[in-house]
């Protein structure tokens, strides 16, 4: 079996530093509990940013020193993690999720659907598959589950497991609308592909707006078979059958 995790956490916003020092909290747990992958919200690094000079500011260049830096205070041993972030290359800014293993950068998805919000980000156009332990995963990040067939090139590329980076930080209203909507939607995706599906969200208040998750571990009949409580921080271990 493998064992899974995901990270509800608070929101960190333009403060690298303290959500890498939480992050390391959470790897260790992670890894005391035998985990072999952790998956982290959408944006989580720097926080999901939606002004563009916010986000061009806060964004990190895979191969510059800064995100070297960051690679270099992971653990070396421990989980695979993906880890929610804003990338900059070549002067262009994505939504990414990046795939990380003993300090060592494998790879990145990047977000292929963008709410009218996310416009100065560029669209990603791969779906590359990772594999933990004996589990092949590909990722979606948030609004791409509204899209059959985000999930749909997941699953042709070989994968078992749909790992969803979300970040669910809403105007209050918005969020009373969309509390018990997310893993139904998510729930369609398993059952139209055969992928099992766990997210990673974030939790907490800010200004008028709202988080409460939901992070959770869905099967192929779309079925919730483990969610961590709404409207506090976790961290939720599955084991693969």
């Amino acid at each position: 079996m493998t064992r899974i995790a995901a990270a509800q956490t608070p929101e960190f916003r333009e403060d690298v530093e303290a959500a890498l020092a939480y992050a390391l909290t959470v790897i260790a747990d992670a890894t005391a509990q035998g985990a072999d992958l952790l998956v982290f919200p959408e944006g989580y690094l720097q926080g999901y940013l939606t002004q563009e000079p916010l986000a061009r500011r806060h964004a990190l260049n895979l191969t510059g020193p800064a995100f070297t830096d960051i690679l270099a205070r992971l653990p070396a041993t421990g989980p695979m993690i993906v880890l929610g972030l804003i990338e900059e290359d070549d002067g262009q800014l994505f939504n990414i999720a990046a795939v990380i293993q003993a300090g060592k950068l494998l790879g990145r998805y990047r977000k292929t659907h963008l709410l009218a919000g996310e416009t100065f980000f560029g669209p990603g156009t791969d779906c590359p598959v990772f594999e933990a332990a004996d589990l092949k995963f590909g990722i979606n990040i948030c609004y791409d589950t509204n899209f059959p067939q985000a999930a749909q090139k997941v699953a042709a590329a070989g994968a078992t497991l749909l790992v969803c980076p979300a970040n669910n930080m809403l105007p209050r209203a918005v969020a009373e609308t969309w509390r018990d909507r997310h893993n139904p939607i998510r729930g369609e995706r398993c059952r139209e592909t055969g992928l099992w599906q766990m997210s990673a969200d974030i939790t907490g208040k800010r200004d008028g707006r709202v988080a409460w998750g939901p992070t959770a571990v869905l099967n192929p009949d779309g079925k919730v078979v483990a969610q961590l409580p709404l409207d506090q921080p976790g961290l939720l271990v599955f084991e693969m059958p």
